[in-house]
């Protein structure tokens, strides 16, 4: 087997595993409650009234915020349904779709399509000879560098199994990441009900690896560790001690992948939203024009943090099945 051949099935695996995963995900978490951060005119000028303050005001919680509507140009709104939330005891559960599902759900569409496209023109080239060119072809490039490059020197050995679960991951978050900075877009992954989903799923990859390459016994020493060597009096104190640590390294890896991602992706928008808030604040010509100029020096940033925290994201994961398949 050709290791373009390889490609075009990994691609495929790649695009069959994001719909599955899709098909049984939970619709969303509830949606956040908006709450209006006013900038008033007395911010500047207390001698303002009220009224005239109170026109004078950005919700910079709306704009990043889950909602059950989505903003469409010229003013539109799209009310997405409601549902009856589910009552399990004392847990109520919405299972309504919501602005970030919504965009969550598109992402993985696009790359369903993307590269289910990508690899059928990757494979008619292969049948004809020739390499593939264009979109395909730059889809291919990035597909075997994140390969090649960060998921199998990190996995380790076989580690083959693990990149289609990890490329889609990439491109996933990547997605996400990109549609939130389009106009009237949504960031999926600035929700920690999102990034802590998609942590989760890391965390049972990483877990489930170490079963599987330790054995029974060899990743119960992951969590009751003992230095080889050690005093048979010493070993409850270093287990009671050790024990605890190695259980909160565990929780601390997923945690560590979703507030990183969270938290880089919502800075980004509410930096720009303050910039641009701040021509509103002043109603001056100067201001704007300089908050102009920043608000879009930070989208550019973000389209580069876009990028970075998807690889980051991808790495960091691969590190963390690779130090769990190597254990002790």
């Amino acid at each position: 087997m050709t290791r373009r051949t390889a490609t075009v099935r990994t691609l495929m695996v790649m695009a069959g595993l994001l719909v599955g995963m899709l098909a049984g995900a939970p619709a969303a978490a509830r949606a956040q409650e908006h709450s209006a951060t006013e900038v008033g005119r007395q911010a500047v000028d207390p001698h303002k009234t009220a009224a005239e303050a109170s026109q004078n005001k950005v919700d910079i919680t709306h704009h990043i915020g889950n909602a059950h509507e989505l903003e469409l140009p010229f003013g539109a709104v799209v009310h997405l349904p409601r549902f009856a939330p589910i009552h399990l005891g004392s847990l109520t559960l919405d299972l309504s779709p919501t602005r970030h599902f919504v965009f969550m759900l598109l992402s993985a569409i696009l790359v369903a399509v993307v590269f289910i496209t990508s690899a059928r023109s990757i494979a008619r080239a292969q049948a004809q000879g020739k390499p593939a060119k264009g979109f395909a072809g730059a889809m291919e490039a990035t597909a075997l560098y994140i390969r090649q490059e960060v998921i199998l020197p990190n996995v380790g050995h076989h580690g083959e199994g693990f990149v289609p679960y990890l490329l889609t991951v990439f491109f996933f978050i990547l997605t996400m990441n990109l549609l939130g900075l389009l106009p009237w877009g949504a960031t999926a992954t600035g929700n920690i009900a999102v990034t802590g989903a998609l942590a989760l799923m890391a965390f049972i990859t990483i877990e489930v690896a170490g079963m599987r390459a330790l054995g029974a016994k060899g990743y119960l020493s992951t969590i009751f560790y003992l230095p080889p060597g050690l005093p048979t009096v010493l070993k409850p104190i270093m287990l009671i001690i050790m024990t605890p640590v190695e259980i909160i390294g565990k929780l601390s890896k997923p945690f560590a992948l979703a507030v990183r991602l969270f938290a880089n992706m919502t800075a980004g928008h509410v930096l720009v939203l303050a910039l641009i808030g701040l021509t509103f604040l002043f109603q001056s010509y100067a201001v704007g024009v300089v908050s102009a100029v920043m608000a879009t020096a930070i989208m550019l940033l973000e389209l580069f943090v876009a990028f970075l925290q998807a690889f980051v994201f991808t790495l960091l994961t691969s590190v963390f099945i690779g130090l769990m398949r190597a254990e002790h």
